[in-house]
């Protein structure tokens, strides 16, 4: 049952900055395709993008680590002070079909600096130039990886967006192998149900300046590459709810002008009916993954936040 305690609007008005960032990015090159048809043209015969480099000031301000896993970059940044008691696993958006955005660097980086924790990010192979199932072997291999060398319960999943996705299925994996679970789960703007089956999200459409149900349709029908849309191992929406009780205490953020706001709010019934330690953070007229517009008041916030539920 939801409360209170369990859903908190932290922002009740855009702040004067995100309303700028949002009146910019609505009239600029939108990051997907507005429609399908756009999004399987833009698919067909790309040249996959880079993911975008780490900046080089990153050497300076934090203990770098680079090495490869499983054919794939993963970088670990560390305070300058060394490893942090908790370590991050973070896992970047965009689509399952986008590599890391320049925007998603100075995040982690904020994680880093803010909440004095070591954070690792595994630049993973791209669909549809490689399968599903190259993204979710290079997840289990950094985990596995990192789990042998810290703590399981000193270990925080994070991601936004597919990435969001897919820190909650590397966790939900691990509860169906009975490996050893992270301590902690975080998710960011989160893409629960690659099918957006619940029709209240045609009423966030319209707000929403990034997303549209066609596009991120056509993708997840990629993505899935043939499974069910509802198997819980494509939409972790749909998971079990004794696999869901065995997650580890959970904090979601989302905007409310963000169409995955729906299915967060679904999402967290399903914790909380599973007995789970989960809240949802919301944000008014706060675009899709508006942590990432860091000298915001919204983002500063959901820092703060992702701070002290790391030292709870």
């Amino acid at each position: 049952m939801l409360t209170q305690s369990a859903i908190a609007l932290r922002s009740a008005t855009p702040s004067l900055l995100m309303r700028a960032i949002k009146f910019i990015v609505a009239r600029g090159k939108p990051v997907f395709p507005h429609d399908a048809e756009g999004f399987h043209r833009a698919m067909a015969g790309r040249r996959l993008p880079p993911d975008a480099p780490m900046p080089a000031s990153f050497h300076r301000r934090f203990i770098v680590e680079e090495r490869e896993v499983l054919g794939s970059p993963v970088v670990t940044l560390h305070p300058k002070s060394g490893p942090g008691a908790w370590h991050m696993l973070y896992f970047h958006g965009g689509g399952f079909v986008q590599p890391m955005f320049k925007v998603h660097w100075p995040l982690v980086a904020e994680m880093v600096k803010a909440c004095g924790i070591s954070v690792t990010v595994p630049l993973y192979p791209m669909v549809p130039e490689a399968p599903y199932t190259a993204q979710d072997d290079l997840a289990d291999a950094v985990y596995a990886e990192l789990a042998a060398r810290h703590d399981p319960a000193r270990i925080i999943l994070n991601g936004d967006s597919a990435g969001g996705h897919m820190a909650l299925a590397l966790a939900l994996r691990l509860v169906k192998a009975g490996g050893a679970l992270p301590g902690k789960l975080a998710l960011f703007a989160p893409w629960l149900d690659l099918g957006l089956a619940d029709p209240a999200i045609a009423a966030v459409e319209p707000h929403d300046i990034m997303l549209k149900i066609g596009t991120l349709r056509a993708c997840g029908g990629l993505v899935a590459a043939g499974r069910a849309i509802d198997d819980p191992a494509v939409s972790p929406l749909y998971a079990a709810p004794e696999d869901l009780a065995a997650l580890p205490p959970t904090r979601i953020w989302t905007g409310r002008h963000d169409i995955f706001i729906v299915d967060s709010r679904s999402f967290l019934g399903k914790l909380r009916a599973a007995g789970v330690d989960a809240k949802l953070y919301e944000y008014e007229a706060a675009p899709h993954v508006f942590m990432a517009i860091l000298p915001t008041r919204e983002a500063k916030d959901v820092i703060g936040l992702m701070r002290e539920f790391i030292a709870s």
